[in-house]
């Protein structure tokens, strides 16, 4: 179903509420991400809780009003600030091996500043994930599509400020902000400059993808890791990205190890944006559909002669309008799903 929970407050009011709405979904998430550890890196639930508290210094000296939110989403859903951390580091605790799909773009059109992205990942999460709308005190509103117990990942600001996130399989981790909190607080940035600045200054602590753009027409992809991150600049006013490493700054330095379809993928979505579509949330959404070289397509279904650990499909996909504040979200497939919500800052 396809929902919004509007949070406002103080940090503490907000992952309360959060916490309170969402609790079945966060001990359901809880139990997806304990056996993911198990099959990925031999590491059950209380050894992952006491890895995501190694990360809570990092936390506390680059984002520290955040963590009086993840002690509300814990006290709501009945948990410890531990259990929260290790959903929030799930990509570090894992050191990113189950990497998802995802097939990310901007672009610039007549104007307009467009971010569109589907997100890939293990089907058992489909039903944990969260659209919220926040308004926090003293911070931007915002729009993140997340997983429930999560503090952001993918969404845009009132400030016309959007994120995408790629994922990238690496075993790469060091020091930096973990990954969801890192794309909270651009989500959180007052302007393009300010976002930039948590990239480039805060790091994040395990390779990824963040595609980042604005309402003003600013776009770059950056591929994140602990040292200096690699810029992908738009050119002709597209950035394209899937689930490789490729800013010869970064693959110079760190390894990643991508499943076959994420260069059939980036080839694709080039491909599709170079012909004739509609710049608009509908053909948007039809290239974020597209089927060609299926099972390794950019609308990903599940490919069951994959191992049952490594079987990714499509669970939401998003198109946003930064320059018009507006995110449109589709919950499980686009081409399945016609349902479209639609939210304006």
């Amino acid at each position: 179903m396809t929902e919004l929970t509007e949070l406002h407050g103080s940090r503490g009011d907000i992952g309360l509420a959060h916490g309170r709405r969402h609790a079945e979904k966060i001990h359901r998430s809880i139990r997806v991400y304990d056996q993911l550890f198990q099959d990925f890196v031999g590491c059950d639930w209380p050894a992952a809780t006491q890895r995501a508290l190694a990360f809570l210094p990092a936390i506390e000296r680059r984002f520290p009003a955040i963590i009086e939110e993840v002690e509300g989403i814990a006290q709501g859903a009945g948990l410890e600030l531990a259990d929260i951390l290790a959903l929030n580091c799930r990509s570090e605790i894992s050191l990113t091996q189950a990497s998802g799909g995802c097939s990310a773009f901007a672009l610039q059109r007549a104007s307009t500043q467009w971010l569109a992205q589907n997100w890939d990942w293990r089907a058992d999460q489909l039903d944990n994930v969260v659209a919220l709308r926040i308004e926090a005190d003293n911070a931007p509103a915002l729009v993140t599509l997340t997983e429930a117990g999560m503090v952001g990942k993918i969404g845009l600001n009132a400030q016309g400020i959007g994120v995408c996130l790629n994922a990238i399989r690496s075993e790469t981790c060091g020091e930096g902000l973990p990954i969801h909190f890192a794309l909270r607080k651009i989500l959180e940035s007052e302007d393009y400059a300010a976002a930039r600045r948590v990239i480039e200054e805060d790091r994040v602590a395990s390779p990824a993808h963040f595609l980042l753009a604005c309402g003003q027409g600013q776009a770059s992809g950056f591929e994140v890791h602990p040292g200096a991150p690699g810029e992908l600049p738009a050119r002709n006013g597209i950035v394209t990205h899937t689930n490789h490493l490729y800013a010869e700054s970064v693959t110079a330095c760190v390894a990643d190890y991508p499943r076959p379809d994420s260069h059939i993928r980036l080839a694709r979505l080039d491909q599709r944006l170079e012909q004739p579509f509609d710049a608009s949330p509908e053909g948007l959404f039809d290239i974020l559909s597209d089927h060609e070289h299926s099972p390794m397509s950019i609308c990903c279904h599940t490919d069951h002669e994959r191992p049952e650990a490594e079987r990714m499909e499509t669970l939401f996909s998003t198109v946003m309008n930064l320059s018009e504040r507006t995110l449109y979200w589709r919950h499980g497939k686009p081409c399945q799903n016609r349902e479209t919500l639609r939210i304006q800052l």
